[in-house]
């Protein structure tokens, strides 16, 4: 399955913001993964895909819900995207979210 690293550059950040804590831990510079631009899926694009709601109950976690829907739990942040709830905390009990299938037209949509 695809991880939301795969498609990602590698930048190296040795600006001089970091200068003196770089020099201070004997390092040359940082490698981090730049930010990702996703895509917002068109009316076409939603339509295409099925829904299926499911009510946040005690103990429910993202990559809970991604594990048991998509059978890879590092795909919890498609769930959290969709429903634009960025962190767990985000939502409270009752609150019904919408898990988007298949996984293969979300992915596209979303340009990953």
């Amino acid at each position: 399955m695809t991880s939301r690293y795969d498609s990602r550059e590698i930048g190296i950040n040795q600006t001089k913001q970091y200068k003196r804590i770089l020099k201070k831990r004997n390092v040359k510079f940082i490698r981090q993964y730049y930010t990702p631009t996703l895509a917002n899926p068109s009316i076409e694009d939603v339509m295409k895909m099925d829904e299926v709601g499911h009510v946040w109950s005690i103990g429910d976690r993202f990559f809970k819900l991604a594990h048991q829907y998509y059978g890879d739990s590092e795909l919890w942040w498609v769930i959290a995207w969709y429903n634009q709830t960025p962190t767990e905390s985000h939502v409270e009990i009752g609150n019904v979210l919408q898990i988007p299938l298949p996984l293969e037209e979300v992915l596209r949509a979303l340009g990953v």
